[in-house]
């Protein structure tokens, strides 16, 4: 490790990289070497050979694909396929979020029935879908399951078993040993076009790597589904960045200058905070299949039209959600706070909710469960953890407060009885006691004094450390997500020297901030979203205090500054 200077060697050493040939691997992503044959998932080759069959016969095929921005992308990594092959007897299905929900449904199979389908491809859903398979088999449609999700469990004479669909063909990590566990759904899919270029490429005259050019949509799926960037993960999250600084999707494009991005620097940051959030508005605030056709649409005034729509909803959406938390904030300060925290209104529109459980999430620390009414008069929600126990794990406990639940370990949604929502937080919090997991602290330690700020950071240093050199030695690390988080610098008994707010026409809604230390250099530092009273203690100018920050090279209106972005300060 001694070819790395300090600053490197330490962040490896933090992410337990300890030795020169896992440095390299992780510092130096190689396709070949860190992407696992498709073939190694059980179903693949049944998978492949059950899609030839279906175009050789010229079968109605389906795309049924999930209504956010991990399935979607995953439907057009299929539909990449299918114009490649010049195949066009295929349909987009995405559901809609507000009155079908998430998942397959009969009274969608009940259309494919009667519109002669015989092949249903999922993306990012079906594995716990039992019946609805049982159901397309009856009448004559095969099913691909590919997904990522947790399939469910029953009790056989041997123990635990998997509850799977009877499907043609099952792609999802988690019901095999294919090496990588932690696949998004439209990691999974990527790999099912990985493996099916392998297996009938030369028969359709496909280029060897053809499929990387897909890589864009599932890097795009990876970093915003929040899967672990390390493993193969991290080698599609750094090839899917790669080719979406190239990518010559016009929705994409269009979409990015829309929100003054420049595509050639597109970070993961801006991957998350602005081109995420704008992909999930179609379904939260009107129809998924915009998200789809921007993504998909090779046409040029279509893209700029649908980047118009989506950017339209999306400040929508924000200012429903601000409502919202305004509502929430007001309602726990009145209720005894419980281990989990329940809460709802029959007027929440059900597709935004996800956002709502997060934020409340993140900032009481405890698993959210929020909930609303959908269009059918149901009572379904969102759900997400702070990392004390598995949602999962927590509705799976109270499964008779459920009408249906799913998801990952730290979200997942659900329906409950309506004569059971008002019960559903206590019946929680006693299970919350029962499966509590102990993986972490008290949350309350995290954010308090009881850890202190040289422990939450990767690196104690000085100002004078804020260069280039120091920028790139970080920016080997990328990407930064789950799993491989933006290193937090720690720079103690730095002195405020001025504060300045800003914000789009003069909202004055975000800081900037220049520190300086003892021996006279100077930085300045951003915090969105902050005032002088977000942080302990107060800010003002002349106050010493320990910045915890991270780095951040702005390209804003083609300037670069390097800068940095507080963490916190205390």
């Amino acid at each position: 490790m001694q070819k790395y200077g300090e600053l490197l060697r330490t962040l490896l050493e933090k992410r337990n990289i300890l030795s020169e040939d896992q440095a390299e691997i992780f510092l130096n992503p190689n396709y070949e070497r860190d992407l696992h044959d498709p073939f190694l998932m059980k179903d693949m080759n049944r998978a492949c050979t059950r899609l030839y069959d279906g175009i050789k016969n010229k079968e109605k095929i389906i795309i049924y694909a999930d209504y956010d921005c991990d399935g979607i992308p995953g439907a057009v990594i299929l539909s990449d396929l299918f114009k490649k092959i010049n195949y066009k007897n295929y349909e987009v299905y995405i559901p809609q979020r507000n009155s079908e929900g998430y998942g397959l449904n009969l009274e969608a199979i009940k259309q494919f029935v009667s519109s002669d389908v015989k092949l249903l491809i999922t993306i990012d859903l079906g594995i716990t879908a039992v019946a609805e398979v049982a159901e397309a088999n009856k009448n004559g449609i095969d099913v691909i399951i590919t997904d990522h999700h947790l399939p469910r469990q029953i009790m056989s004479g041997g123990g635990p078993a998997f509850d799977l669909p009877r499907a043609n063909a099952i792609l999802n990590p988690k019901t095999d040993d294919y090496p990588e566990k932690m696949l998004c759904g439209a990691g999974v899919m990527f790999k099912f076009m990985q493996g099916f270029v392998k297996k009938y490429g030369e028969y359709y005259k496909i280029k060897s790597g053809t499929e990387k050019w897909m890589l864009d949509m599932a890097g795009l799926a990876t970093l915003s589904d929040m899967v672990p960037l390390i493993g193969e993960n991290r080698a599609i999250a750094h090839f899917g960045m790669r080719v979406l600084r190239k990518s010559p999707r016009p929705g994409l494009q269009k979409l990015l200058a829309k929100i003054n991005i420049d595509q050639r620097y597109l970070s993961e940051d801006d991957v998350g905070f602005m081109v995420v959030p704008r992909l999930n508005a179609a379904s939260r605030m009107d129809d998924p299949m915009r998200a789809y056709e921007l993504l998909a649409t090779s046409d040029e005034v279509e893209a700029g039209r649908l980047s118009d729509h989506l950017a339209k909803i999306n400040n929508d959406r924000k200012t429903i959600v601000t409502g919202i938390m305004h509502e929430v904030h007001k309602t726990l300060l009145k209720l005894d706070k419980k281990d989990v925290i329940v809460i709802g209104n029959p007027n929440w529109r059900v597709g935004i909710l996800g956002l709502v459980a997060g934020k409340i999430c993140d900032q009481y620390q405890k698993p959210v469960f929020v909930w609303g009414k959908d269009e059918n008069d149901c009572i379904k929600g969102s759900c997400r953890s702070d990392g004390s126990v598995s949602i999962v794990d927590l509705m799976a406990g109270t499964k008779e407060s459920f009408l249906d639940f799913g998801g990952h370990e730290l979200a997942g949604g659900f329906t409950v009885h309506s004569e059971k929502i008002h019960f559903l937080e206590e019946a929680l919090t006693v299970t919350f006691g029962e499966v509590k997991s102990g993986k972490r602290s008290d949350p309350k330690e995290i954010s308090g004094g009881v850890q202190g700020p040289a422990l939450r950071s990767d690196f104690v240093g000085d100002l004078g450390m804020i260069n280039m050199k120091s920028w790139m030695d970080i920016d080997r690390l990328a990407p930064f997500g789950t799993g491989n988080p933006k290193p937090v610098f720690l720079f103690e008994s730095a002195r405020i020297e001025k504060i300045k707010k800003f914000g789009k026409n003069g909202s004055g809604e975000h800081l900037e901030i220049i520190f300086s230390d003892g021996n006279q250099k100077k930085a300045k530092a951003v915090s969105f979203f902050s005032g002088v009273d977000s942080f302990k203690p107060v800010l003002s100018e002349g106050l010493p205090v320990n910045l915890l920050a991270t780095f951040d090279l702005s390209r804003f209106r083609g300037r670069e500054e390097l800068r940095l972005r507080i963490h916190d300060i205390c």
